[in-house]
């Protein structure tokens, strides 16, 4: 049914017809729908605040939640939003003239954050990280002024996997971008439903769609970013071991406390040597050992 042109949401109209971009599309799908439940998103009647950048990853967010929602398998409320948060050179007409095109209820907000990113972000440094805060703090608001629960971001599974990374080499934890967590305030829902979908996936589907891209690159801002650093050594292990990467993300979903080193995650002051032989050396045998 969903292939038919009638019966699909204007956001497929002029989908490729190949087999390659249908299994593409499903594995999306598929991927998207098994985060969603996998981690409780679904809320029946809520309302959700879709947050649209004009990437790639958003525009592929916006057009499988609207898939699943047309399949009667998301019963959520969706609101497409954009934020133009003043970057010079920003084509303010792009995603209006989309949505309405597409027939997708949006709201577009303007919020001068680039003038304050420049301000306090001394030379040479980069604004991600102040731009990121003064985005969410946005985001947060207008999901409250239109009645949202959740707010929902288009990260997928290699930020995921970035981040980690990233908090590794350079914060010094074990931490990442969870796929749904409760924001400071405790009011309102923050969700990845792209969390098992590969960056690649939404680059192509993109492409295929001929979605109009807005660059992330407006603010002349990303060179030399930590993140880039972090994805050329995961695109070096990659190339040299295929798969690597899923294999990493997996490995987010299988942590075994008790063989880490957090005494708030695991009690080893109260481990003993009966429950140590049960639980981690017959059950489930630790790679390394202390011989090793």
């Amino acid at each position: 049914m969903l292939d038919d042109l009638d019966d699909i949401h204007p956001l497929f109209h002029g989908a490729p017809t190949s087999t390659e971009f249908k299994k593409l599309r499903k594995r999306i799908v598929r991927e998207t729908r098994e985060a969603i439940e996998q981690y409780g998103m679904i809320e029946r009647g809520a309302r959700w605040l879709v947050c649209l950048s004009g990437g790639k990853d958003s525009y592929t967010l916006l057009a499988v939640l609207h898939e699943l929602k047309w399949r009667g398998l998301l019963p959520v409320e969706l609101l497409a939003c954009n934020l133009d948060q003043g970057q010079p050179g920003f084509p303010a007409t792009v995603l209006p003239e989309f949505l309405e095109r597409m027939g997708v209820a949006h709201r577009i907000e303007y919020a001068d954050t680039y003038s304050i990113v420049t301000e306090k972000v001394p030379a040479g440094r980069t604004y991600c990280a102040l731009c990121s805060r003064l985005r969410r703090g946005n985001l947060y608001r207008i999901a409250r002024e239109e009645g949202c629960s959740a707010v929902v971001l288009g990260h997928h599974r290699d930020d995921i996997l970035e981040t980690f990374f990233m908090n590794l080499f350079h914060g010094g934890r074990l931490a990442t971008m969870p796929p749904k967590l409760v924001n400071e305030d405790g009011d309102l829902f923050v969700y990845r439903p792209l969390a098992f979908v590969a960056e690649a996936d939404c680059e192509r589907f993109a492409r295929a769609m001929n979605y109009p891209i807005i660059p992330c690159d407006l603010c002349g801002s990303q060179d030399g970013l930590q993140r880039q650093q972090v994805k050329q050594i995961l695109d070096g292990w990659e190339a040299r071991s295929p798969g690597r990467r899923q294999v990493m993300f997996r490995a987010l979903m299988n942590a075994r406390p008790s063989h880490l080193l957090d005494p708030a995650l695991f009690d080893f002051a109260g481990l003993e040597r009966s429950a140590a032989v049960k639980s981690d050396f017959s059950d489930n045998p630790p790679i390394l050992r202390e011989t090793d």
